[in-house]
Formats: C-alpha cells, structure tokens, sequence
C-alpha cells in the first residue's frame, strides 16, 4: 500500500472534523450545464438530450492499489474497463449527452475481517467524493452495502447516507445464494426505510448450491458486470467462478438477467415494498425476465412459499424501478407491467463498451415505438430526479 493511500485510508476513518469536511464535498456531486444542456435544478427545461445515466460503473484507482497491496486481487484479472479513467468517463458522458452519471462501485475480493472491509468501502467513498469534486456536478454515488456482513453494512448505510452524501445504496441481487427479500436482511432495510433510501441492486453470480446464511464478506462486491475479463467469467471476481454458468456463454448473457429476477420475485414474494415502503427499490436490466414472467407468476405464484397473491405481482411490479442498461428489449412488454415514469436511464459503461451504447442501445431507445416523447424525457432525466431530488441541489 502506497503513503498516499494508507494516509487517505486512516484520514477518512479520523476525527468528526474530518467527517464533515469530506460530508461538505460529497454533498457536491450534483447536475452541471455541459456541452450546452440546461442545468437541471435551475428553472430552465433541459435539452431534449439531456440525461442522467443511472448505472455506470467506477472501480477507484486507490482501491485497486490498496487490494494489490494486501494481496485481495491480482489487478491483471481485473476486467480492462475497470482501469478507465474519470477522462474517459467525461467524454463517453458528452458524447452521449449525459449531463450526470451516478457511480455504482465495483470492489470486488474476498475480505479478512470487517475491519478490512470497511477499509475499502471508506477508500472507495473518498475515490468517489475525490471525482465528484474534480468534476462539479457531473457525477453523484452510491455506497456499497455487503448484506453478508451486516455489521459492516449498518455502518457503511450511516456512513454513506448520513455523513458523506451518497444518494442511495448498491447491494447485489444475492449474497451466498440469500437473496434479496430474504427476511435475514430486514435489520439493515429497516434503516435503509429510515433513510427513504434508493436501493440499487445489480446481478452477480447464480449460486452454487442451497443458500446458506451470510457470514463475513462475500467473494466480490457490488457492481462487477459487463464483458468478460475476470477471473471466473465474472469481471473482477477472484473467488471461485459460480457453477451455473453455461459453458461458452458469459454469466452477463442469461445468468444475471435470471439473478434480478430471482431477486425480485423473492421481494415480492416477501412483500419487501410493503414492509418497507419508503425504500425505493431499483431492478437493472430493464428487471431481467421479470416483465416476460409477470403474467406466470399471477397464475402460479400460489405455489411459491411464501404464497405469492396476484395483485402483490402487480403492485410490486408498479414500484419497482427499471433501468435501460442493456440494451434492453423493445419496451411494449415492459410498459404493460410497468408505469413509464418508473423507467431509468442507465449505460452499463465501461462494462458495456462505448460502441455498444452509441450504436445499438441508444438509437433503440430512441426508436422504440412503445415510447412516447414526452415519456422518454423522462426516461433521460426526469424520473432521475424525482426519484433523487438531491441530484438538483447545486
């Protein structure tokens, strides 16, 4: 570990003083006029174009040379797009006409202890609070959670949203095989509630086995997606590759759409909205194969345990929210379960990479017929903020 590091490390761990210094900073990550678009947040309607990418992913330089340091990850097995700069990231935004992108942080390594964990989660806050500085009003975050460490995770939730700025939580769809919805859970969703928190969810690997309760941190951390590159089919994973991976078929094909669908269903089946219902809850991947299976799981959720009834599918089904990383499929199925004011802007990039946004999913969102003008204004920005208000304070 480098001077600098360990230094910005112990800093971020100091004294109240340092906490609200560094709270003053994150609370900066808000929208700014670029390349000519309105300011959201100033009266001015923004330019059609204008949007705010909810799902992009950012692996902190500091955090990389911290893991290296300690021997959690071997950084050539890091996926190449996990190297891309904040540079990078500014042009990938003006080109597509993204005034703001909230970062959903990648960590992934198999942690010693809590301790250590925590470590990471703070040296990646201060990557993330160091950006949104560098770059005023062009980023905001999220703070990772690791559910299989509830003690860590308590503190990150109090430490991210109550002193640092971040706008809302990054979990994984399943820890361990225990999923989202699973009742072990319901500690930190009650202070996720107290928050009003967004909880931002993203797939990870299917399981191996039956489920088993969390203990410690799991193998890798929220946000690791996207192309091959990792070591076990999974970006940035350096634990064992999950078994349920087809052979030839990288896990971001099938299996993470299936991985946010097990994870919503588990919500609904467990009333997750309705337990916590200041939460607000949302899926990646236009919800994975959630709209394609709605109508399945109204006829057949009696058979699961819980009991899923009809009206709590559609119910949750019109809460949760849905982004575009994708690219996602025509929307007409999705817009038969969903309100399209619950739809969101997301790029998945770096992990999807530039040409696959500029070239398929954007000219197919913008193509797509189930969608209006006036509902894709609100896909680009304007459910953005109403879902997080903070991303219009200057």
């Amino acid at each position: 570990m480098t001077d600098s590091v360990s230094t910005s490390a112990l800093r971020l761990l100091g004294t109240p003083a340092d906490e609200l210094r560094i709270a003053a900073v994150g609370t900066s990550a808000v929208i700014r006029v670029a390349r000519g678009f309105s300011a959201p947040g100033t009266g001015a309607a923004p330019a059609a174009h204008s949007k705010i990418d909810m799902h992009q992913h950012f692996c902190a330089p500091q955090w990389r040379d911290w893991a290296a340091h300690h021997g959690l990850i071997k950084p050539e097995r890091l996926p190449p797009w996990s190297r891309l700069d904040t540079d990078a990231a500014i042009r990938f935004m003006d080109d597509a006409g993204i005034t703001t992108a909230v970062l959903k942080p990648m960590l992934p390594a198999r942690y010693r202890s809590s301790a250590q964990l925590r470590e990471a989660i703070n040296i990646t806050l201060q990557s993330m609070i160091e950006v949104a500085q560098s770059h005023p009003g062009r980023f905001s975050y999220y703070v990772p959670l690791f559910l299989d460490d509830p003690e860590a995770s308590s503190w990150a939730v109090r430490r991210g949203l109550g002193q640092l700025g971040a706008v809302g939580v990054n979990v994984t769809a399943n820890y361990g095989g225990v999923y989202l919805g699973d009742p072990v859970y319901d500690r930190l969703f009650h202070e996720l509630n107290e928050f009003s928190a967004v909880v931002d969810t993203h797939p990870h690997n299917l399981p191996d086995g039956p489920p088993g309760p969390p203990r410690g941190s799991g193998p890798s951390g929220p946000g690791a997606s996207g192309p091959p590159g990792g070591a076990s089919g999974r970006p940035g994973a350096s634990g064992p590759p999950g078994g349920s991976t087809v052979p030839g078929i990288p896990n971001f094909m099938c299996d993470f759409l299936l991985d946010t669908t097990r994870a919503a269903v588990n919500m609904i089946s467990h009333g997750t909205l309705d337990r916590f219902p200041d939460i607000s809850v949302v899926l990646p991947h236009a919800g994975g194969f959630l709209p394609y299976i709605a109508t399945r799981l109204e006829a057949l959720g009696r058979f699961c345990e819980p009991r899923v009834e009809p009206a709590a599918v559609r119910d949750h089904l019109s809460r949760f929210y849905y982004d575009t990383a994708g690219p996602m499929a025509p929307a007409a199925t999705l817009l038969e379960h969903v309100p399209a004011d619950h739809v969101l802007f997301g790029t998945d990039w770096p992990a999807a990479p530039a040409d696959t946004v500029m070239d398929l999913a954007l000219p197919a969102l913008e193509a797509d017929p189930a969608f209006t003008p006036e509902q894709l204004r609100g896909i680009y920005h304007d459910n953005a903020m109403r879902l997080i208000p903070q991303l219009a304070t200057a």
